[in-house]
């Protein structure tokens, strides 16, 4: 089994590597956010996401709270939550792909976000102490997880007492068409299920 994790792994590492490395994204952000909140963001920040959704507006995110990104790709959720969590807030995103962390944190640097630091990690062992996350968002990539229960055992682990998760994602309970199947990330998410 462990073989087919890795091999899971590599998949979406390589497929993300070559998004990160392109200008554009498969998903129009605009179609989940509200334009406004995007408009103070530079282009190839606001117009690059992977994401399904939007789990920023759900989560109601507070000044002053702890926020764990699951899968931050190119950062535009991190962004958009450190401007809700404000200057004593914090957000933490987590990604497997060194050329996304690369991105992120290069944007993070470019626009000036201090609240805002990035690591490398696995959904199913997140770098990330115990009760200490007050909110933990993702935007469609628990479903490329090839252990979906270890990644909730983590959200639990780190989640203060109270705290809460706002998650977009894919789940399929029928069959899915022929041709998604032969996608290299659909074909994880059969796999995984």
């Amino acid at each position: 089994m462990t073989d087919t994790k890795d091999s899971l792994r590599n998949t979406v590492q390589d497929y993300y590597t070559k998004a990160a490395q392109r200008s554009n994204s498969c998903c129009g952000p605009a179609e989940f956010y509200n334009p406004d909140i995007l408009n103070n963001l530079p282009d190839d920040v606001a117009n690059f996401s992977l994401g399904c959704g939007n789990p920023i507006t759900a989560a109601d995110l507070q000044q002053g709270e702890i926020v764990l990104d699951l899968g931050s790709g190119g950062g535009l959720d991190c962004f958009l939550a450190a401007k809700a969590v404000g200057e004593t807030g914090k957000v933490i995103g987590v990604d497997m792909t060194s050329a996304m962390l690369e991105r992120s944190t290069n944007a993070a640097l470019k626009m000036g976000i201090d609240n805002v630091e990035f690591h490398h990690g696995y959904l199913e062992t997140l770098p990330i102490e115990d009760n200490s996350i007050d909110v933990v968002i993702s935007n469609c990539v628990i479903n490329l997880s090839p252990d979906k229960n270890k990644v909730f055992l983590e959200i639990f682990r780190v989640l203060k007492p109270g705290g809460r998760i706002s998650v977009s994602d894919i789940v399929s309970n029928g069959n899915i068409p022929e041709e998604m199947l032969q996608m290299p990330v659909c074909r994880i998410v059969q796999v995984s299920s």
